[in-house]
């Protein structure tokens, strides 16, 4: 040993072996500097050879790292040799340890979970740690890779290195493995002479450079796993930080590397970056502006800090940018500062043109999209392709960060990555594709949807005066069973609304008309009772643009339904007249027939039997006359209904034991629920308790497997009356707590009643 460097060697080593023993991490540079009362600066110039330490400071930190007795003495010694050889010779320069790393942010928020697994891997490395941290233009992957980097420099003694590989750089093209190799060569003081020209071994040499040093590399903006793979070491004592757009998946599958894929803030984390920027005063102040800056932003931490830096420039107040952000078309003129790296839409830009053309061009027509996210199927009924490439294309989005399929099969952005979008296509796209890209879509959405309404409710009313053909290239899906439909609406639900919204402010009247009219049973059914109301109240608007009486109609009656379902009976009366008289002067009596039995429905819920039983009666007549069965066993148990309603329950079993047999010889599962339902109101009324169990548990049956929750809920609590009446309260009050339960949940005003038979004993 003749150098301070191979003294310091010693020392790192020692440090090591304390490590082990302890089963502990590595003391740093701060911790050792606590327990000796010495520098931090004084202690790294120890450990990494700059500075030889005086005979008592080395006795004292050979001790503080457990050296026995025999090591002190012999390390002491070593000294000695050291400082007497630097006596004889001239000392030569010290080495130049790299130190490469950018200044580190000044906060960093919101990411505590992505900081603590890098700290988990480091901890005990048994190979070279590569972690690849992915994510979406903007969302501050080089912050997190720079933060982190500085927190745990002084465990890398041997320096920390750090390229811009440029991978998405429109400046020029990405930084070539080469260079990169060269640059680094330099920094561990390998001569320019001895640097080969070829790549593997300009690779081979950098690794023996690395040999046995700790050292931290960060390799930032990497556009692929083949710019990255050749500037991996081959020492675990190193690790490797790799930032990309790009998820790097053959990096993860083949090089071991650990993902780390970064998402947008939460809002708790967005407004503490917020806070951060601007001070907790100023956004406590203006707490509605701050928030529609986040929303604006779309928690996104560049497009956050730009809008922060603009407010602290101009000293508007957070109203202001609030607006501006919110204006159609100016947001990315506001998000920008002044230079490409600090442009929202220039940053994303960089990731767009690395696109291929398919992917290119479905990612500018999913900005047609009305969100909040997309099938395979929906996305190639867009595109007007194959599943099969237009899935291909989803991946490669997926991969370069321009969508996150955030659950298996759907795919979905942030919002200002939807505005880019949307601003691309229409810049690029012309109007005619664009509104045949829209007219795909929606006709993707409202025929799957006819298809899965047709098997919640088959015998519901005919619509096939406005079912036209899809477009060519639209693949609607074909659920084939109940449960698929359901599931599919369900899944749907959110883009369906959208789709609606969208159909209905771009003019599409006959879509919006039709999906409205294809949503009301799954809507109603769920329980999602104001969707049902502006759905139905946009298909009426649409239905009277079209000028077609009857589509008016239908959409006057299940306007109708939805009011009365929360009780605004004057609304549904109306709705419900105005239908009549539509049907009445277009001769149409099967439609005469439904309305008179929603004016059924409507009267009986207000406490009224008797003008219900007029309108089912006349129901029953007109349906009788019509030859139109389904109306006519609906009918017979409206009718029965009303007369057990009036007390008259033996005609109430008469007409609703026809009924029943009709329906199930149309197998209209819906309407069987409802007529069981009424027998068990009869029979409990007669005393006939036992056989209202029987009937009540029939119904709930069918209303599960319907998805029915309001039936649902309304037959457990007649339910509830009759266990309570048959002398078991326990039972009795179970059901009436599933009926709470399942109103409370919908917010249904009928929960009110059954909340106050629970107060009974």
């Amino acid at each position: 040993m003749r150098t301070s460097d191979d003294l310091a060697g010693l020392l790192r080593a020692l440090r090591r072996r304390h490590a082990r023993q302890q089963g502990d991490g590595e003391l740093t540079y701060r911790e050792l500097a606590a327990r000796t009362g010495w520098s931090h600066t004084a202690i790294a110039e120890y450990l990494t050879g700059k500075t030889l330490p005086p005979t008592d400071r080395l006795d004292a930190l050979v001790r503080l790292l457990g050296a026995t007795p025999a090591e002190q003495g012999a390390l002491a010694t070593a000294r000695d040799r050291v400082e007497e050889s630097r006596r004889r010779t001239p000392r030569p320069t010290d080495r130049l340890v790299p130190r490469q790393l950018p200044a580190d942010v000044a906060s960093l928020a919101g990411r505590d979970d992505e900081l603590a697994l890098l700290d988990k891997l480091v901890a005990a490395p048994t190979a070279v740690v590569v972690a690849a941290i992915s994510g979406t233009a903007g969302v501050g992957k080089t912050s997190l890779a720079v933060h982190w980097a500085h927190r745990v420099a002084d465990q890398f003694d041997d320096g920390q290195l750090y390229v811009n590989l440029r991978g998405f750089d429109p400046r020029g093209q990405a930084l070539t493995a080469t260079k990169a190799l060269h640059g680094f060569l330099d920094a561990l003081g390998v001569p320019a002479a001895r640097v080969p020209a070829d790549l593997d071994a300009q690779a081979a040499l950098y690794r023996s450079a690395l040999a046995r040093k700790r050292v931290l590399i960060v390799l930032d903006n990497a556009r692929d796993a083949e710019q990255v793979r050749p500037l991996l070491p081959g020492t675990p004592t190193t690790v490797v930080l790799v930032t990309s757009r790009n998820q790097l998946t053959s990096l993860v599958s083949l090089d071991s590397a650990h993902p780390i894929p970064l998402g947008l803030l939460s809002r708790d984390a967005a407004g503490r970056l917020l806070t951060g920027r601007l001070g907790a005063e100023r956004v406590a102040a203006e707490p509605e502006a701050a928030e529609a800056i986040i929303a604006a932003c779309a928690r996104l931490p560049l497009a956050l800090s730009i809008a922060a830096a603009r407010v602290q420039q101009s000293g508007f107040p957070l109203a202001t940018l609030a607006t501006e952000l919110g204006t159609a078309g100016r947001r990315f003129g506001v998000l920008d500062a002044g230079d490409a790296v600090g442009e929202v839409r220039a940053v994303f830009s960089w990731s767009y043109t690395a696109l291929t053309p398919p992917a290119a061009g479905l990612f500018r027509l999913l900005g047609l999209h009305p969100g909040p996210d997309i099938t395979v199927a929906a996305a190639a009924s867009l595109a007007g392709l194959p599943a099969d490439g237009t899935r291909r294309s989803l991946t490669e989005l997926t991969r370069a960060n321009l969508l996150a399929e955030y659950r298996p099969g759907r795919f979905t952005a942030h919002d200002l990555l939807r505005a880019y979008a949307a601003e691309l296509s229409d810049g690029t796209d012309p109007e005619p594709d664009r509104r045949a890209a829209t007219t795909r879509l929606l006709d993707h959405y409202t025929h799957t949807t006819h298809a899965a309404d047709a098997l919640l409710r088959p015998h519901s009313d005919p619509v096939d005066h406005l079912i036209t053909p899809p477009a060519a290239g639209v693949r609607p899906e074909r659920p084939t069973t109940h449960a698929e439909a359901m599931a599919w609406l369900t899944a749907e639900h959110p883009v369906l609304l959208a789709a609606l919204r969208q159909a209905a402010g771009a003019g599409f009247d006959a879509h919006t008309w039709r999906l409205g009219r294809a949503l009301d049973t799954f809507l109603d059914r769920q329980g999602h009772w104001q969707d049902r109301v502006e759905t139905c109240r946009s298909a009426l608007l649409a239905a009277e643009r079209l000028g077609d009486p009857v589509a008016q109609a239908v959409a006057h009656r299940f306007l109708a339904g939805a009011h009365t379902v929360v009780n605004r009976y004057a609304d549904a009366l109306g709705h419900l007249e105005r239908a009549l008289d539509l049907y009445v002067r277009a001769a149409d009596a099967e439609g005469e027939a439904r309305t008179h039995q929603n004016l059924a429905s409507l009267w009986d819920r207000q406490g009224e039997p008797r003008k219900a039983l007029e309108h089912s009666k006349r129901t029953l007549a007109l349906a009788e006359a019509a030859g139109h069965r389904r109306a006519q066993a609906d009918a017979l148990n409206a009718v029965g209904w009303c007369h057990a309603q009036l007390g008259e329950h033996l005609a109430a079993l008469a007409y609703c034991e026809q009924a029943l047999a009709l329906l199930q010889q149309l197998d209209d599962r819906a309407g069987e629920a409802a007529t069981w339902d009424s027998l068990g109101f009869a029979h409990h009324h007669l005393g006939q308790y036992g056989r209202a169990v029987e009937c009540y548990k029939r119904t709930l049956e069918l209303t599960r497997d319907l998805g029915d929750l309001w039936g649902e809920a309304d037959t457990l609590s007649r339910l509830g009356d009759t266990r309570h009446a048959l002398g078991d309260p326990t039972s009795g009050r179970a059901d009436w707590q599933r009926a709470l339960d399942i109103f409370t949940a919908l917010n249904h005003p009928d929960a009110t009643a059954v909340r106050a038979k629970l107060q009974l004993p």
